[in-house]
């Protein structure tokens, strides 16, 4: 279809480096999409004959209707999905076809087709990180109460709730989520009828097809219409943040998983055998979600690397944008719906998760708080005191809340039997009733608030 200018055809190696269909192929719906609206605009404008319109129309939709049924032959000869529908309207309609690539350009058509394909897949992604928090809100609702060790440096540092460290990750993936819509409204300008990169003599409505569309207005500036994928690069920036958090989540499945750990367990669901040795329950699902965020984190990478050098406007680089995008949408869909079954499967072993919560002196800091609220203590010195108080009980072998109120004086005369009201780590817990706090009637309420505001959600996208 360019080949005029072209007396022989292409090497065969010139067109293995220079076919793109095999990948592209997937963006065939949103590219019908935009030729729909592009030749209702054009009859509207008067560039093209209504009923030559029409008979376009009619053969556009009769070739989404074979891609989507599976029907449509695509041709590598053809080079790029643009040139495999155009090729499939002129057998259906003749040379009537030609007219649809009035005022417009592959160049415009490519952006617009995959800022559709994108902005499609951030959607469905909030979908899908929406039910991820609505697993684990209703989770840790179910185990707001449940006492677990929580950690620094991979050490037990206080007492923590199981259901205040699920609402942890419903806090990230909310703003995962907001930041896929914050992409999202900068992607939606329409890029269509920018043409090549300098816009076109005929007299186009272009908020008509970004309307059409569903853009909230077409791109301002030809040049940085076609030339740049930062919409691409700042969703696969958001997917890479997004894989990270699931990754850390699946990290902590897997040491839970072990038998070091004991807190959680997999059902057979999601988990996998060993071809050797027959005792072995492997988290492979969760190893998997953490591997795999690898490969999201590489598509980022890969296109900014892809772009740092490109001057305006459009270089065949910029084809390299679309195979990385679309397998880390794909790869991150799949994590955040092997996450959620894995939220949903997982069984915790409260008593371990207890027994661990008690260890390693976790109520240290209950007892320097003691020191300072009740006795006056600065802060510095109360943890000095507790300090020793706390060297005395590891000489002893014993947890803190059975350290003798005689032991404990021997540091510090003016403590007294009070002490221990906080020295449990049911009660350190449920002491812990600052905003965001892990006391248990502080995740029950933010568990609910969470799950009323994704029902609320649901209903409105309904």
């Amino acid at each position: 279809m360019w080949g005029g200018r072209f007396s022989s055809a292409p090497a065969a190696i010139m067109e293995e480096i220079n076919a793109s269909i095999e990948f592209d192929k997937r963006l065939g719906p949103q590219d019908v999409r935009g030729s729909l609206a592009h030749v209702a605009m054009l009859a509207d404008a008067g560039i093209v004959e209504k009923a030559d319109a029409a008979r376009i129309a009619e053969g556009l939709r009769q070739i989404a209707g074979e891609i989507e049924n599976g029907e449509f032959q695509f041709s590598r000869a053809l080079e790029d999905i643009h040139m495999n529908v155009e090729s499939r309207l002129a057998d259906l309609i003749g040379p009537t076809a030609g007219r649809l690539h009035t005022a417009r350009s592959r160049n415009d058509q490519v952006a617009t087709d995959m800022r559709l394909w994108v902005r499609d897949a951030v959607d469905d992604l909030d979908g899908q990180l929406a039910a991820l928090q609505h697993a684990l809100a209703a989770r840790a609702l179910e185990f707001a109460g449940a006492v677990m060790p929580g950690f620094t440096h991979l050490q037990s540092a206080q007492p923590v709730t199981f259901g205040h460290h699920l609402l942890a990750y419903v806090e990230m993936f909310g703003r995962d989520r907001s930041r896929f819509v914050d992409a999202r409204r900068r992607m939606n300008e329409c890029p269509l009828g920018a043409a090549a990169l300098a816009g076109t003599s005929f007299p186009i409505d272009r908020h008509q097809t970004a309307a059409a569309l569903g853009f909230d207005r077409p791109t301002a500036n030809s040049l940085d219409s076609v030339s740049d994928r930062d919409f691409v690069l700042e969703t696969l920036s958001a997917a890479a943040i997004c894989a990270v958090h699931l990754s850390r989540f699946a990290e902590e499945i897997v040491l839970w998983a072990t038998p070091q750990f004991g807190f959680v367990r997999l059902s057979d669901a999601f988990s996998t055998g060993s071809s050797i040795m027959p005792q072995k329950r492997n988290p492979d699902a969760a190893e998997l979600v953490r591997g795999k965020a690898g490969r999201v984190i590489g598509a980022l990478n890969g296109l900014l690397i892809v772009m740092k050098g490109l001057p305006l406007t459009y270089s065949k680089d910029m084809q390299e944008d679309k195979e990385g995008a679309f397998d880390a949408i794909q790869t991150l869909s799949l994590c955040l719906a092997a996450m959620t079954g894995m939220v949903q499967d997982l069984t915790p072993n409260l008593p371990a998760m207890r027994k661990a919560a008690g260890s390693g002196y976790a109520t240290a800091t209950d007892l320097a708080d003691w020191l300072v609220r009740v006795l006056g203590l600065p802060f510095r010195e109360a943890h000095h005191v507790t300090g020793r108080i706390v060297g005395l009980a590891s000489e002893k072998g014993v947890g803190l809340e059975k350290l003798s109120l005689e032991a404990m004086q021997s540091v510090e005369p003016r403590i007294t039997q009070e002490i221990f009201t906080v020295l449990g780590v049911e009660k350190s817990v449920r002491s812990r009733v600052s905003f965001g706090g892990t006391a248990p009637a502080n995740v029950r309420r933010e568990a609910r608030r969470w799950l009323r505001k994704l029902e609320r959600n649901d209903r409105a996208g309904a």
